[in-house]
């Protein structure tokens, strides 16, 4: 699978970003029948934005010792990272969408001036971000996945993975600014 992979990365990545910004739209948008899933009770779904929140923070964590890893040239370990910031990644969009597919988006309890002023634009730029990097992050995962260590130094990996890194942590951070704004500010 990966040999048939590696001649295919552009396309891979494409597929994967097109199915996971479906399924996020789907869910935002209310095309995925919250009806269609198992509902959990209550206290589970009121505690999804809370464990959401831990599970951003440790990919702030993971994806900041991966960077630094690398730069230390310890490969092995920045691998290791990067795959434990790619499985935080999955674990917060599957409780994301489960929830926001059953409940719908969080309504923003503050005043309205903040709301128009600093939570919608943080929340605009988190989105954002969070789709823009999509693409970066599946291209270097699916490269790293594809080639040997030295093979991708021949590769584009280094600068796209730079950029999905910045990305990724400025939207994983904002998420953060938006979970407080939600659930600790007001």
């Amino acid at each position: 699978m990966q040999r048939r992979m590696r001649e295919h990365v552009p396309a891979a990545t494409g597929l994967l970003t097109v199915v996971s910004l479906a399924l996020v739209f789907g869910a935002a948008l209310g095309a995925v029948p919250g009806a269609a899933l198992p509902h959990a009770p209550d206290a589970v779904l009121s505690a999804i934005p809370h464990a959401n929140a831990v599970v951003s923070a440790a990919a702030i964590g993971t994806i900041s010792a991966g960077v630094r890893a690398i730069r230390r040239g310890r490969v092995g370990r920045h691998r290791r990272l990067m795959l434990a910031s790619f499985a935080l990644f999955v674990a917060f969009l599957v409780l994301y969408l489960y929830r926001i597919a059953l409940e719908g988006p969080a309504a923003f309890p503050g005043p309205d001036g903040v709301y128009t002023y600093v939570y919608l634009p943080v929340l605009a730029i988190h989105i954002t971000l969070a789709v823009l990097t999509l693409p970066f992050v599946y291209y270097a995962l699916l490269l790293a996945w594809t080639r040997s260590a030295s093979e991708l130094r021949e590769t584009v990996h280094a600068r796209v993975g730079r950029v999905a890194a910045a990305l990724w942590l400025v939207s994983f951070a904002l998420g953060e600014v938006v979970y407080a704004m939600l659930y600790v500010i007001y």
